[in-house]
């Protein structure tokens, strides 16, 4: 069997993929939890696994909890923005709880998104249908000791950790943030300051992970993360 392409970066084995219809092949809704450091192409590999899957699996994302530019404004963390506490984790949980009673029961569940573009979450602008067996779900933090985090990751019934190797990763992140409007200069400092101590944190969170994915250049597959 062929790999599935992503895109130009990312391919998925079919391992991976097997293992995904595995988990919406059962009987209840199953909710699925992609991790990994800020750029490591969590909402991609998402996004590719919930179009594999052809209308069994919803995608939602853990970034529609971003706290608004507002709030951040106010609590004095918009320096800091993408930080364990620029997130509404207690909301995020909240939302993972409605989707996993709601099945069967005939209820959409709409959800927020966030959008790059405006630097803002918008609401309801994401939807569980009714009958989708499998959710996936991503975000940098699902792993963290530190509450409301375990709260969120008891919600999910695995957690699937992806590594890539720190410099393409951080240069797909330089990448990102220029795409967005910022300088090079501009990027790498906010890397430096805000996304690699995210990392560092995210990073040590891996073991707690139930699988391991990595990139290897060509294709996502289940190992051990790299050295």
């Amino acid at each position: 069997m062929s790999h599935a392409t992503i895109d130009d970066r990312i391919a998925i084995d079919p391992a991976v993929l097997a293992a995904v219809r595995a988990l919406a092949a059962g009987p209840k809704r199953r909710i699925l939890g992609l991790v990994g450091a800020p750029a490591s192409g969590k909402s991609t590999l998402a996004a590719a696994m919930a179009a594999a899957l052809a209308g069994r699996a919803a995608n939602i994302p853990m970034d529609g909890f971003h706290l608004s530019q507002r709030q951040l404004d106010i609590l004095g963390r918009a320096e800091r923005k993408g930080a364990p506490d620029t997130f509404d984790g207690d909301g995020y949980r909240a939302l993972l709880a409605r989707i996993r009673t709601a099945a069967g029961t005939g209820e959409i569940v709409y959800a927020p998104g966030f959008y790059r573009e405006l630097e803002e979450p918008i609401a309801a602008s994401l939807a569980v249908p009714p009958d989708t067996p499998l959710v996936i779900t991503e975000g940098n933090y699902l792993l963290l000791d530190e509450a409301p985090w375990p709260a969120v990751a008891a919600e999910l019934d695995a957690v699937w950790y992806l590594d890539v190797e720190t410099t393409r990763r951080e240069h797909w992140l330089v990448a990102r943030h220029m795409r967005f409007g910022r300088s090079e200069s501009e990027a790498r400092a906010w890397m430096a300051a805000t996304d690699r101590p995210n990392a560092e944190r995210i990073v040590a969170s891996a073991s707690r992970a139930d699988r391991m994915l990595y990139w290897d250049g060509t294709c996502v597959r289940f190992s051990e993360p790299a050295t």
